[in-house]
């Protein structure tokens, strides 16, 4: 009796934490294309303090809606509705921006004229992404404690990613349309689960696709600015001193 009370003891204390790896795996993952897509829209504000700030308090709110999801999880299950919300805000989202201009840049970010206005659109739509990695996670996990820790650690994730990606932003010219091409996937996910829940593509297809969309994203650089380019003609050369003999 005590050696199986024993045996099962060692067996939950080694399935909890590969869970928590399985699930701080699974928002790594789950991450990458909701953290191009924050970081795009926190690009629609014109100072780089102002889009840190933008990620910093968006995803501090997002944190809050995050946790309330999966404590309300249960219950939001069982709505249809809040899934269709999602999925139509996620393709508005995307429809949105393809419709939008490009700027002289070649850019087409989401214009914002103030931070509190960027703060919402990054919370909300991290929210619209959690959807679905939220049914996973519980799915996974049935300790409540540990799908929090997942989320949480999917948040902190999710906030070093996004600023990279808005440096990578700078640099790759389709990184931006790649970024918001995948929102869309997701979006459409989403839609087709609320319609037939049968006809949702396997996670491994979502990768992969996404996988694609992003190679294509860092597929090309864009051109050096034209200050780049003066400031590197007007920099002194140094020449090497030489050696004595």
């Amino acid at each position: 009796m005590l050696d199986q009370l024993l045996d099962s003891s060692l067996a939950l204390s080694l399935k909890t934490p590969l869970i928590l790896i399985v699930l701080i795996a699974l928002e790594a993952v789950l991450s990458a294309d909701n953290a191009i897509a924050l970081a795009a829209i926190a690009q629609g504000l014109a100072d780089k303090q102002q889009q840190k700030n933008a990620l910093n308090l968006g995803l501090l709110v997002a944190y809050v809606l995050r946790m309330s999801l999966i404590l309300a999880a249960t219950w939001v299950v069982r709505f249809w509705q809040i899934e269709l919300l999602g999925a139509l805000y996620l393709l508005w989202l995307v429809a949105d921006y393809f419709l939008t201009e490009e700027d002289e840049t070649h850019h087409r970010s989401l214009p914002f004229t103030s931070l509190w206005q960027a703060i919402p659109i990054i919370a909300v739509t991290d929210l619209a992404f959690s959807l679905d990695s939220v049914t996973t996670a519980i799915a996974i996990a049935d300790d409540l404690w540990l799908i929090l820790a997942g989320g949480t650690i999917g948040v902190i994730t999710l906030r070093f990613l996004a600023e990279l990606f808005i440096r990578w932003l700078e640099i790759f010219t389709h990184l931006e349309d790649a970024g918001f091409l995948t929102v869309g996937l997701v979006g459409l996910r989403l839609l087709i689960r609320v319609i037939n829940p049968s006809l949702v593509p396997p996670e491994w297809l979502m990768l992969l696709l996404i996988g694609l969309v992003f190679t294509w994203g860092f597929s090309q650089r864009r051109p050096p600015t034209v200050e780049a380019t003066e400031t590197a003609a007007t920099e002194p050369e140094t020449v090497p001193l030489s050696k004595k003999d």
